[in-house]
């Protein structure tokens, strides 16, 4: 290769990520500072990560609040980072103070998952992560998982799904598919949460551009994943919970992705 092209940007899609000649991905907007797990002095929430699949570089963070009681069992929050679907992490600072907060005054265990991104994952990588995220939380229902927390102290009839932005988005379309199929026996979703969701319409936008080439496969807008109300909405009707809350700002910032 020419070294003289090989830092050519041959895609841009400002403010999220550019592409050079060489392959080499640039994330431009991104929170890089990554924070290990910890004992957290103020609130007595512990986090460790977990690989869930070593195939697919999938892992998980988890969080679990100041236990005073070894038998008390806590509602189980499974959270999905935001970030155009091509940054941040749970393991960056924004999102790892942000949910050690909530499980402090929540008083919860939360599971927050490191999807693959794109654009090195195209979709539906990001989705396939997620429901393969939930589905190793689901392995815990009978206290035989490979995470003590989950086993010990995770009420899974009090399951919610949370996420904002493009992660609000994986959650919905995770509710949806917990709702069409059977693999989450013993896991009661009972409701989600969606901070700011990204969903298209029919209308092309600002982010059009990247999420078309982001998610080559479909023909985007046309696609429930991304438009919930296309074909009727048919999908809506198959959400795996009764109850839904939407926030119309993110939890995190004002960034819209």
């Amino acid at each position: 290769m020419d070294s003289s092209n090989s830092n050519e940007i041959v895609h841009e899609f400002s403010p999220f990520f550019r592409i050079y000649r060489n392959g080499k991905v640039e994330r431009i907007t991104a929170d890089t500072e990554t924070v290990p797990p910890s004992d957290d002095p103020l609130t007595g929430v512990q986090t460790k990560d977990t690989v869930v699949s070593q195939e697919n570089s999938l892992s998980v963070r988890l969080f679990i609040p100041k236990i005073t009681d070894p038998t008390q069992k806590l509602p189980l929050l499974i959270y999905i980072h935001g970030g155009a679907f091509c940054i941040e992490s749970p393991f960056s600072s924004l999102y790892h103070n942000y949910l050690t907060d909530l499980v402090h005054n929540a008083n919860v265990i939360a599971v927050s998952v490191q999807y693959r991104r794109a654009p090195e994952h195209p979709l539906p990588a990001a989705y396939d992560d997620s429901w393969a995220a939930i589905q190793w939380v689901a392995s815990h229902v009978n206290g035989e998982g490979s995470e003590s927390w989950l086993n010990g102290h995770a009420d899974f009839d009090r399951t919610f799904l949370a996420g904002d932005s493009a992660g609000a988005n994986i959650a919905h379309n995770m509710a949806v598919r917990a709702g069409t199929t059977n693999g989450l026996n013993g896991v009661k979703i009972v409701g989600v949460v969606l901070a700011h969701p990204f969903f298209g319409n029919n209308e092309p936008d600002t982010f059009s551009p990247v999420i078309e080439f982001i998610f080559p496969s479909v023909r985007i807008y046309d696609d429930p994943r991304i438009n919930p109300a296309g074909a009727g909405g048919a999908e809506l009707a198959s959400l795996g919970c009764a109850r839904v809350l939407i926030f119309e700002q993110s939890l995190l910032t004002n960034r819209q992705v």
